[in-house]
């Protein structure tokens, strides 16, 4: 009988090009993967892979049996949902997979809400911006806080499951001396110097539009993904910052935020699983979590537009994003980052 985890190192070399990368995502030497795949061979007796430089292609035979490695693959994962949904309690470990921009404001209240509701639940949360939804498909992780912008097609791909958490639009940041306190036309962004991300992201594919759409071709000054130096390029006066929402401090100080009033751009954040029959009590408690989180920046947590940031706030809002209210001891805790949660 062909062993389950052969056939998961054959899918997740077939899926990233090479032995050395597969055993990285597998936290795998790469010679012990290639000891499995050499037995896999051995079980099926027709070669598998075959060289391609410095990376490694399917047989047709591979091809076929990754194929079938697929439907076996999740057929093991929708038994063991099975399973989990009949003992029907929350398990012991998963893997989040989250954007940068959403750890202050949404992943690290929410795992501090799951280490207090489910203290034996231990949640290794990947900080990534590549490839999240392929690191959902190959098992990598189990849930997907992502992203998608206006402008793209709201296409799913085949077996996720995509629970909308939050729309969060773009603000205009600029030096607290540089704008009012009043949203902005887009078109008023014209004669900027803007610090942008790079045109063949999701985020400045979105800007980029929207300025087209407006009328002007955006300066784009400062080109970087980096949502921080975008920030500290506005703080300095050097340029004008389009930055999600959630992704500001909202006690940074030396900046001024206004929204965009005519041409919006809006990434929406969602959360996403793996589609099964039965529910896992695990995800959905993860997922649910993440919901709460976002729940609380749009209704109660969300930034007010158009004000300078002058500093650190004081009393009941002390510590915002911690997940610490005031009085309450450091630590990781304090950090939002809860006993039983850990990051690689």
């Amino acid at each position: 009988m062909l062993d389950v985890r052969r056939l998961n190192m054959l899918r997740t070399v077939a899926a990233r090009g090479s032995i050395t990368a597969a055993a990285h995502s597998l936290d795998l030497t790469a010679g012990a993967v290639s000891q499995q795949l050499a037995a896999l061979r051995n079980d099926v007796g027709v070669d598998l892979l075959r060289p391609d430089g410095r990376t490694v292609t399917l047989t047709e035979a591979g091809r076929v049996l990754v194929e079938h490695a697929d439907r076996i693959l999740a057929a093991v994962r929708e038994a063991e949902s099975a399973v989990a949904a009949v003992k029907g309690t929350v398990g012991t470990a998963t893997t989040l997979a989250a954007l940068p921009s959403t750890v202050s404001r949404i992943v690290a209240p929410a795992l501090t809400a799951l280490g207090a509701h489910h203290p034996l639940l231990t949640v290794t949360c990947l900080v990534t911006d590549q490839a999240q939804l392929r690191e959902l498909a190959l098992g990598t992780v189990d849930v997907v806080l992502g992203q998608r912008y206006h402008h793209l097609p709201e296409a799913t791909p085949q077996g996720v499951e995509i629970s909308p958490l939050l729309d969060d639009p773009l603000l205009v940041v600029t030096a607290a001396d540089r704008i009012g306190e009043r949203p902005l036309a887009l078109r008023e962004l014209a004669t900027h110097s803007l610090a942008v991300p790079p045109s063949g992201t999701d985020c400045g594919q979105a800007v980029l539009q929207a300025c087209r759409q407006a009328g002007f071709e955006p300066a784009a000054r400062y080109v970087t993904a980096d949502i921080s130096a975008q920030l500290a390029l506005a703080r300095a006066g050097l340029a004008t910052a389009l930055v999600p929402r959630t992704a500001v401090d909202p006690d940074a100080p030396g900046i001024r935020t206004a929204s965009i009033e005519d041409r919006p751009i809006v990434r929406r954040l969602f959360a996403a699983t793996r589609r099964t029959e039965s529910a896992d009590p695990t995800t959905a408690a993860v997922v649910a979590a993440l919901r709460t989180a976002a729940r609380g920046v749009r209704d109660g947590s969300a930034l007010t537009d158009g004000h300078e940031r002058r500093g650190a706030a004081t009393g009941a809002n002390a510590n915002p994003g911690s997940g610490r209210m005031p009085g309450e001891p450091g630590g990781d805790a304090g950090r939002g980052v809860p006993e039983g949660v850990r990051t690689p």
